[in-house]
């Protein structure tokens, strides 16, 4: 098991770093990244804590912790600069919120994290197909979430990475011990959004192939 996108106390989440870790090494995760909410104000606090969290966590532990961001609601101008600013931080992989149906996103986010060059956008709501071709090209993956709200439109994101040859990534966006996925939990998302048994194991393929490249 892998997830590429959960939060820990340093925003919205419950769970120290440490604790947040242990919880899916017991669930046989190999791999988690925090990717805690940011934006230009707390970008530079949180990222060099988990970074260190990482570094500390990472020699005893057989779940690999990967230090992430999540870019969350900013302006559309910003998404590039604090892109780029968070990998100089540090960041391992860095999440764009995508305009999910579950907030009002402003429109165009999903746009403009794909050009901004995020590893994964999350929960991209009616994602357009122009849209899913772009991540395509640029090996970003979109988000099948295991969350409540956000998942109401994963079928509709499956379809359009059908269409497009987009990767997507299978996460729980976690904020506490109860939404981490079980790996059966993980693959009842996958397969309720419409993929196949053969296409949920490219999904997991790709998910380890990212982590190994970035870790």
């Amino acid at each position: 098991m892998i997830d590429l996108h959960t939060h820990s106390l340093f925003s919205d989440g419950e769970l120290v770093p440490a604790e947040h870790l242990r919880r899916v090494e017991i669930l046989g995760y190999s791999a988690i990244a925090i990717t805690d909410h940011a934006d230009s104000s707390n970008l530079d606090f949180i990222i060099p804590r988990i970074v260190k969290a990482a570094a500390d966590l990472n020699r005893y532990s057989p779940t690999l912790l990967l230090p992430g961001i999540e870019l969350t609601h900013v302006p559309l101008e910003m998404m590039a600069q604090l892109t780029r600013e968070a990998r100089a931080l540090g960041a391992k992989v860095i999440v764009g919120h995508g305009e999910t149906v579950a907030e009002p996103v402003r429109p165009g986010t999903n746009r403009a994290a794909l050009e901004a060059g995020v590893d994964i956008l999350a929960h991209p709501g009616f994602i357009t197909r122009e849209d899913a071709e772009l991540a395509a090209r640029k090996g970003i993956f979109l988000e099948l979430s295991g969350r409540k709200g956000h998942s109401i439109t994963n079928g509709h994101v499956a379809a359009i990475a059908r269409l497009a040859g987009a990767g997507l990534a299978v996460n729980a966006d976690a904020h506490g011990p109860g939404d981490f996925l079980t790996a059966r939990m993980a693959e009842i998302v996958a397969l309720g959004a419409g993929l196949s048994a053969e296409e949920y194991a490219r999904v997991r393929s790709d998910m380890a192939a990212f982590v190994k490249k970035v870790s």
